[in-house]
């Protein structure tokens, strides 16, 4: 009886210093968390896109709250809006950023950009890319495989069934970066929505030298610099055999566009150009006539 009553007093007392050194092991090692982390993390909108650039909502949330200064810190799915009411929340002022939209640099359809072979094995660009430069002449362009569609968690890419090509969705795009990362061409790009959708950009990256890009595409860029001497605000620069418009100089003037004899500059969501009415000729009164009617008279 004594045995039994001095194991179980034992235990006890093992039990008791176990819980007093886990309460000080707890103490010394506790890591504070700021409660306002949680409630920022239920004002973002929880996609764990990755386009902060944080692994999660919540990471970014932490950044949020331990940063004073958030002017870079930026969340594409919730956009401006939701940044402002954050930084509100936080007592913090958050700088405004224009929305932006991924952009498909690339007009090498089946129809302009011919295939050369076939390629026979993994429905994968990054696959297909480690292999080769792809089915056509132009080593730079689309491979049409899907990876950027797959990779887009908000349905805003699907491949063109005519065309080969991806679309972007406007309405749906929440600019995360996701698709530009699956790219292994690095045709898609993060570009302004700009003004009521309207974009003006170059829809090409190849880099070969004029002849050549523009034998493997009908639409390629040829460098021939006519878009950038005719643009009255700088935006285009031609560097590397490939001309390339920045977004934060250009006006959407669009003189460029009918500039290009390739066809490769893109004006998106612009209104078609109502037709001048063709006015009647007017009539001229020749010399002969004037005589004649003073004649009559």
């Amino acid at each position: 009886m004594n045995l039994l009553l001095f194991t179980v007093l034992t235990l006890c007392g093992l039990g008791i210093l176990a819980a007093v050194i886990l309460y000080f092991v707890a103490n010394k090692f506790k890591v504070y968390e700021d409660p306002r982390i949680d409630e920022v993390e239920q004002m973002l909108p929880l996609a764990n896109c990755g386009g902060c650039g944080f692994a999660g909502c919540r990471n970014f949330a932490e950044s949020l709250v331990n940063n004073e200064n958030i002017d870079d810190l930026f969340c594409p799915v919730g956009g401006g809006g939701m940044m402002k009411d954050i930084a509100g929340f936080l007592g913090k002022a958050a700088a405004e950023k224009e929305p932006q939209i991924a952009v498909v640099r690339c007009n090498g359809s089946c129809a302009n950009r011919p295939k050369t072979n076939v390629y026979d094995g993994v429905d994968s660009c990054a696959v297909m890319a480690s292999l080769y430069g792809g089915e056509t002449g132009c080593t730079f362009g689309c491979l049409m495989k899907g990876d950027c569609a797959v990779s887009c968690d908000f349905d805003a890419l699907y491949l063109d069934p005519e065309t080969g090509l991806p679309v972007v969705d406007q309405e749906k795009c929440v600019a995360c970066g996701a698709c530009v990362k699956a790219c292994p061409k690095n045709i898609i790009e993060l570009r302004k929505r700009g003004p009521k959708e309207r974009r003006v950009y170059v829809s090409c990256v190849n880099h070969d030298k004029g002849a050549v890009a523009r034998k493997a595409c009908k639409v390629a860029c040829i460098a021939c610099g006519k878009c950038a001497k005719i643009c009255p605000f700088e935006a285009i620069t031609v560097e590397n055999n490939l001309a390339y418009i920045d977004f934060n100089k250009c006006k959407l003037c669009r003189k460029c566009v009918p500039e290009c004899p390739t066809g490769a500059i893109w004006a998106v969501n612009f209104p078609t150009p109502k037709p001048k009415p063709e006015s009647a000729p007017e009539e001229k009164t020749t010399e002969k006539e004037v005589k004649n009617e003073t004649v009559v008279s």
